[in-house]
C-alpha cells in the first residue's frame, strides 16, 4: 500500500512537471541574481535554468552597474542550453525589446523620451534610448551647427522621435526639435513682455552684411544695417562688434512669425528734422563722396543726411563721363544746394553750379568779333571743333571755312590736332554753343571784286577758257562762267570757238549770288537789252523801220556822241 502509493505520487509530480511549459527560446522572463563573480551576474531564471551575463549589460552609457545578489530582473532567453548546460540570456536584449515597446507607445502619441549620446558615425551620433539605440543626425544636434558635441557625450537629455521601424531597427530622433520648442515657448513669453516702442538692451549675437542679430533674453531681434544709424552705414562691423551690450528700441514685432525688427536710430534724433533750416536752397556746403552710380554721386552733408549729385548736375563740360571718372568715394567736394524733398528724404545737389559757367566766362572774355586760336579737336562732315579754354569747344561750320573754296574742299586742308586761329561770330550761353570763322580773319574778296555790281549791271570780262559747253570769264580775279545759250541772241552765233582766249567781252549781270560767290553773266541778255533800248530812243520796227535802220541809227547816234 506504501508503495503503490509512493508510484503514484511520484507519477503524479511528472505529470505536473510535464504540464509546466518551458518558456520559448526568444522571449523575455524574470530572473533572480543568485551571484556575482568574475565581472558576471548568475541569474536563476527558474525551470531549474540558470545563466550568466557581463555586468556592463547592466550599466547605461557612462554609468556603473547598479546590480546586486537577490535583484530580480529581465533578460531574454537566446537558448534554453548551451554547450555549459546553461541557459544562454542577455539583459541587452530584454532591455531593447522592453525599450522597443516603450519607444513605440511614446512615438505614437509623440512624447519626448530620454536618452544619452555615446558615439559618433558618419553623418550624426548614436543614441541610448535605455537600451534601444538610435541615429541622432548632425543636422537635428542643435538649432545651429554644433562644432564640438563633446560637452552633449553621456549626458541624459530629452529627444523627440522622428522615425522608427522595428522590423529594420531603425530609430531617429532629434535633439533640435526639442531646442526649438522649448525657444519657440521661451519666445512667445519674452515677446509677450515686449511692445513696439519699448527700448531694451540687448547682447550682439551675431554680424551679417545686412544687420545684426540681438539676444533680448530668450529671443534674438534684427537689426537691419539701415535702423543702425542715421549716416550710411556699408557694414554692421563698423559700429557693433560680437558679445557687445547695445541699446535698442522695438520697431516692430511680428505676433505670427514672432519675428522683432529692432532699431538704433530711432534712439537719436532725425537729423531731417532740420535739414531745410541748415541747408537753404541755393546754398553751398562741403560734404563727402559716400557712393557712386552709373546715374551720380552720394554726398554726405552731415551724419545721416545725404543727398544725389545727379550725373547731369556734375560738370558743365563733360556730359558722357561716367560719375566715377569726376570724383571718388571718401572725396571732399563743395556742392550746392538745389531741391529738398524733406517727405521722401531726398535732397538733389549740384556740383557744376559752385563753378561759374564756362561759356558766361568765354562770353565776357572774348565778345563777337575777337579772335582765338585752338587746337583741332574733331573734323566732322559739318564742320570743326575747336578746344577752348575750360575744356569747351567751339565750332567752325564748312561755310565758314573759306571764302574762295566750297566747304566739303576746304575741310580736306585740316588734320586733327592743328592749330587754327578764327573769329568769334556767335556766343549762346543757354545753348551751349560757339560758332567760329576761319574764313572771317581774311577780306570777303567776291565782295571786294563785285562791289557796285548789280543784276542788270553791265561789265567788261576776260575770257580765260574755251570749253564746249562756255566760256569761262574773269572779272576782278573772280571766276564766272557763260553758258552756250546764253553767248548771243542769234542761235547761229552760240559758238564757243567763235571766242579766243584773251578777248573782252560786254556781259549783262543776271544774278549775283553771294553765298555760291559767283556772277550770272549773259551775252545774250545784253543784247536783248540794247536792242529794247535802241528801239525805245530811235524808233519802232512796227512803225515801218527794220531793225538794221534801228541799230544804226543807235550807233551812228553813239559814235555822234
Amino acid at each position: 500500500m506504501s508503495a503503490k502509493a509512493t508510484m503514484e505520487d511520484f507519477e503524479a509530480l511528472l505529470n505536473e512537471s510535464f504540464e509546466i511549459d518551458t518558456p520559448a527560446e526568444g522571449s523575455v522572463v524574470k530572473g533572480k541574481v543568485i551571484a556575482i563573480e568574475a565581472g558576471q551576474a548568475i541569474i536563476d531564471v527558474g525551470y531549474k535554468m540558470e545563466g550568466r551575463i557581463d555586468l556592463k549589460e547592466f550599466a547605461n552609457p557612462g554609468e556603473t552597474p547598479s546590480i546586486k545578489v537577490g535583484d530580480t530582473v529581465e533578460v531574454f532567453l537566446e537558448r534554453v542550453e548551451n554547450a555549459r548546460g546553461e541557459a544562454s540570456i542577455s539583459r541587452e536584449k530584454a532591455r531593447r525589446e522592453e525599450a522597443w515597446d516603450r519607444l513605440e507607445k511614446a512615438y505614437e502619441k509623440e512624447e519626448r523620451v530620454d536618452g544619452a549620446i555615446f558615439g559618433r558615425v558618419k553623418g550624426g551620433f548614436t543614441v541610448d534610448l535605455g537600451g534601444a539605440v538610435a541615429f541622432l543626425p548632425g543636422s537635428q544636434v542643435d538649432v545651429r551647427p554644433v562644432r564640438d558635441a563633446g560637452p552633449l557625450m553621456g549626458l541624459k537629455q530629452p529627444f523627440q522621435i522622428l522615425k522608427m521601424d522595428r522590423r529594420r531597427g531603425n530609430i531617429v530622433v532629434s535633439r533640435r526639435a526639442i531646442l526649438e520648442e522649448s525657444r519657440a515657448e521661451q519666445r512667445a513669453e519674452v515677446i509677450g513682455n515686449l511692445t513696439e516702442g519699448q527700448v531694451v538692451d540687448g547682447v550682439v549675437k551675431n554680424i551679417t552684411e545686412y544687420g545684426a542679430f540681438v539676444d533680448l533674453g530668450g529671443v534674438d531681434g534684427l537689426l537691419h544695417v539701415t535702423d543702425m544709424a542715421w549716416r550710411r552705414v556699408n557694414h554692421p562691423s563698423e559700429i557693433l562688434a560680437i558679445g557687445e551690450t547695445v541699446k535698442v528700441q522695438v520697431v516692430k514685432i511680428n505676433k505670427e512669425t514672432h519675428r522683432i525688427s529692432l532699431g538704433m536710430k530711432q534712439l537719436l534724433s532725425d537729423p531731417w528734422d532740420s535739414v531745410e533750416e541748415k541747408f537753404p536752397l541755393q546754398s553751398v556746403h562741403k560734404g563727402r563722396v559716400t557712393n557712386i552710380t552709373d546715374y551720380g554721386a552720394f554726398v554726405e552733408l552731415e551724419a545721416g543726411v545725404e543727398g544725389l549729385v545727379h550725373v547731369s548736375e556734375m560738370s558743365w563740360t563733360k556730359k558722357n563721363v561716367h560719375p566715377g571718372k569726376i570724383v571718388s568715394t571718401s572725396q571732399e567736394v563743395d556742392v550746392m544746394v538745389l531741391e529738398i524733398d524733406t517727405a521722401k528724404r531726398r535732397v538733389s545737389l549740384g556740383l557744376k553750379q559752385t563753378q561759374r559757367n564756362p561759356w558766361e566766362v568765354f562770353a565776357e572774355s572774348h565778345p563777337v568779333g575777337s579772335m582765338i586760336e585752338g587746337e583741332v579737336k574733331n573734323i566732322t562732315e559739318f564742320g570743326l571743333f575747336i578746344g577752348l579754354d575750360n575744356d569747351i569747344d567751339g565750332m567752325v561750320h564748312l561755310s565758314d571755312l573759306s571764302w574762295d573754296q566750297r566747304g566739303e574742299d576746304a575741310i580736306a586742308n585740316f588734320r586733327k590736332g592743328d592749330v587754327v586761329k578764327a573769329a568769334v561770330t556767335e556766343v549762346d550761353v543757354e545753348k551751349e554753343r560757339i560758332s567760329l570763322s576761319v574764313k572771317a580773319l581774311d577780306a570777303d574778296t567776291f565782295s571786294d571784286a563785285v562791289d557796285g555790281v548789280k543784276r542788270g549791271s553791265v561789265i567788261t570780262v576776260t575770257v580765260t577758257a574755251i570749253e564746249e559747253g562756255g566760256i569761262e570769264c574773269d572779272y576782278n580775279g573772280m571766276k564766272s562762267f557763260i553758258r552756250r545759250s546764253d553767248l548771243s541772241r542769234e542761235r547761229g552765233e552760240q559758238r564757243p570757238e567763235r571766242f579766243q582766249v584773251g578777248d573782252h567781252v560786254d556781259v549783262r549781270v543776271t544774278n549775283v549770288d553771294a553765298k555760291t560767290r559767283r556772277l550770272g553773266l549773259s551775252i545774250k541778255a545784253r543784247e536783248i537789252a540794247e536792242e529794247k533800248e535802241a528801239v525805245e530812243q530811235y524808233g519802232s520796227s512796227d512803225s515801218g523801220a527794220s531793225l538794221g535802220d534801228i541799230l544804226g541809227a543807235a550807233l551812228k547816234g553813239t559814235n555822234g556822241r
